[in-house]
């Protein structure tokens, strides 16, 4: 572990170095993307080189209890040997989170698409459910949730609908909700009082910058369409919702949400974005799978990640076996419980890789 850390301080010294040259000084290009670089492991070297310290200071102050004839002298060497020891732990441990790479997406904004699964119109209420349950997440984190796009069924509840939330840190919080969600209650169209069992998909995709995922213009067909439903009179006067299909995968979407037809062919094509990411990402989740099989929140959204069986009030996350009994503080928003637990348990995976 230690030696891997070497690597990277030398790394960070390299770029000191490089950094006061006057030719990199006079690149801003260069320049910056080196300044990032050194940001990105400059905690890492920080504590490393802190250690390395305390290793010294560790070494004179055992010579000290082996060498010194005064029995204080010699406790209060054993003494400081005791308050580094618990420093170079602390130290080692934050040094192998810090080795952890970091999520490039953690920072963005994000998509969540929620499909109606089993369940008939049982699931698209619940489906509804979870809409509202993530908008309140989202409004306690003091974010900002929007429908962008819907489908609504003739009950009061979705077959397929999509939030787009924008705050810093969004996906960091929201990423480990892609997967299946079973409900089991009464549902509000069963007359006889018996349980049954629905389920929604959700798929949560970070908003792609540009330059991540390039599309081809030629391969995407746009035309409007006139808006449909609630948002406004100036919806029904033009056609200004935007419906984009991208042709070699077959993905189309219809975006309404907006008040001009720009702006909505801007969301259509930025959603079209962050599915084919999200696809293609599926698709390295599933090769890593292969050689990892314990993962936690890997994105596959076939995978069942938690119950809300309302008879018991109880909400179970089975990636972490973590169980809640306040289920109505869950569908209000309270998701803070699962989420930090998912993220200590990623935390914990990542860190038994780096030992392999």
């Amino acid at each position: 572990m230690l030696d891997k850390i070497a690597v990277i301080v030398r790394r960070y010294d390299e770029i000191e170095n490089q950094m006061a040259d006057p030719f990199v000084l006079a690149d801003h290009v260069k320049l910056t993307a080196l300044a990032q670089e050194r940001a990105e492991i400059e905690d890492l070297t920080i504590a490393y080189r802190r250690y390395q310290k305390l290793a010294v200071e560790r070494e004179e102050a055992v010579e000290l209890v082996e060498m010194e004839d005064d029995a204080e002298m010699r406790q209060m060497a054993k003494e400081e040997i005791g308050e580094i020891d618990n420093e170079m732990e602390g130290l080692m441990q934050n040094m192998k989170k810090l080795l952890i790479p970091a999520d490039k997406n953690d920072k963005k904004n994000v998509f969540v698409e929620i499909r109606a699964g089993t369940g008939g119109d049982e699931a698209g209420i619940f489906a509804s459910d979870l809409l509202r349950m993530y908008f309140r997440y989202a409004e306690k984190l003091k974010w900002k949730p929007t429908i962008v796009e819907e489908n609504r069924t003739g009950v009061g509840g979705y077959k397929q609908v999509i939030m787009a939330v924008k705050g810093k840190g969004a996906y960091s919080r929201f990423k480990f909700e892609s997967g299946v969600h079973r409900v089991q209650r009464v549902p509000q169209t069963e007359s006889q009082g018996r349980v049954h069992t629905s389920a929604a998909t959700v798929a949560v995709m970070p908003e792609i910058d540009a330059v991540e995922i390039t599309l081809n213009m030629n391969d995407l067909t746009i035309t409007a369409e006139f808006a449909g439903g609630p948002g406004g009179q100036h919806m029904q006067k033009n056609a200004t919702a935007a419906r984009v299909v991208h042709k070699p995968s077959g993905l189309m979407t219809k975006i309404q949400s907006e008040r001009s037809l720009s702006q909505n062919k801007h969301l259509a094509i930025a959603i079209i974005q962050a599915r084919l990411q999200e696809r293609e990402e599926a698709k390295q989740n599933a090769e890593e799978s292969a050689k990892r099989k314990a993962q936690v929140g890997s994105g596959d959204r076939s995978e069942k990640i938690r119950t809300y069986n309302y008879p018991q009030s109880r909400v179970t996350d089975h990636r972490i076996g973590l169980s809640s009994y306040n289920l109505t503080a869950v569908m209000n928003g309270d998701l803070d419980e699962f989420i930090d637990a998912l993220i200590i348990a990623d935390q914990a995976a990542k860190l038994a890789s780096l030992a392999e």
